[in-house]
């Protein structure tokens, strides 16, 4: 018997990790037959698993997503307990938990009965955090994103622009990122087919639409989001050479505002921005030598506010 719960649980991780299986690929992956293969899909299905199997040429087996799921192996306190504690990480604060709070709250809310997710949500509205983001974000955005993410299935979401136009935006959701107090949700935007990043803040009744997808080749997610956020958005990229260990200038400049990168005993920082003035006067309040690299327009607002600085202390 703990043979074949151990089977049904390996074939249940296997149809989680992607859209759809052959019967021989499940067989010979867990060393059995196509035979064992259908008994445990319906034990799957007896415990409330909706398993799906098409027949075919590209049929095979898939675990359906929205619909009856077991129930959950903790009493109403426990679950309660659990889910305000990870929405509570979800938002930071807990240091370092927030995406494995994400992905950890996304499978409970499948199995949190309404009555209880109501009471969460009232434990939390009821709730403040003096070290909190400085852009809260609506818990159910979270899950409903990590949840498509996870399936994977197409997510749909009202966005608003900083200008304050809004749009309904439809994606192939890829990775949530945290950065500098915000979530961003990585994802190949289907009305512009190319990959964008958007702020979890200024979303609303994100919901996954049920279309699956296979996902495609996508770029380094932290890295992308990183990019897109300290460059993408500015008039000007700045590349400064900090005369300091990289480890030591990560330590004062958050993720959210440069790159940081080492070259060499020294460090390159690119950021970007649309006052120059405001790179200049960052990186003179490091306090370490550094050399302009480009563009020749942020040498010339270093320059100046150095005349104004000097004027200054003379008097």
């Amino acid at each position: 018997m703990g043979d074949t719960t151990q089977r049904v649980l390996s074939l249940l991780s296997l149809l989680q990790s992607r859209p759809v299986w052959t019967g021989p690929e499940l067989a010979e992956r867990l060393g059995v037959t196509t035979r064992s293969i259908r008994r445990d899909v319906e034990r799957l299905r007896d415990l409330g698993y909706p398993v799906r199997a098409a027949h075919g040429a590209g049929g095979g087996y898939q675990l359906g997503a929205g619909m009856a799921l077991p129930p959950l192996l903790l009493d109403d306190e426990e679950a309660v307990a659990v889910a305000v504690s990870l929405r509570l990480a979800a938002g930071g604060s807990v240091a370092g938990l927030g995406e494995a709070a994400v992905r950890s709250l996304a499978k409970l809310d499948q199995v949190l009965p309404a009555r209880l997710r109501a009471e969460v949500k009232g434990v939390i509205d009821a709730t403040v955090s003096l070290d909190g983001p400085v852009a809260p974000v609506d818990a159910d955005v979270l899950v409903a994103l990590a949840r498509a993410i996870r399936t994977p299935e197409r997510a749909s979401f009202d966005y608003t622009k900083p200008d304050g136009a809004r749009s309904e935006r439809r994606v192939e959701p890829y990775r949530l990122v945290a950065a500098g107090q915000r979530w961003y949700l990585m994802a190949w935007d289907l009305d512009r087919e190319d990959w964008r990043t958007f702020r979890l803040d200024r979303m609303a009744a994100a919901r996954g639409t049920g279309w699956r997808f296979a996902p495609r080749e996508a770029p380094d997610a932290v890295a992308y989001v990183h990019a897109s956020i300290t460059q993408a958005p500015y008039q000007f990229t700045a590349r400064v050479r900090v005369h300091a260990a990289a480890h030591e200038v990560a330590a004062r400049v958050p993720p959210s505002m440069a790159v940081v990168e080492p070259e060499g005993e020294a460090t390159l920082l690119t950021a970007g921005a649309d006052d120059l003035d405001y790179i200049a006067y960052h990186v003179a309040r490091l306090g370490w030598p550094f050399t302009v690299v480009d563009p020749p327009e942020l040498r010339a607002a270093v320059q100046e506010m150095g005349e104004r600085l000097s004027a200054a202390a003379r008097g």
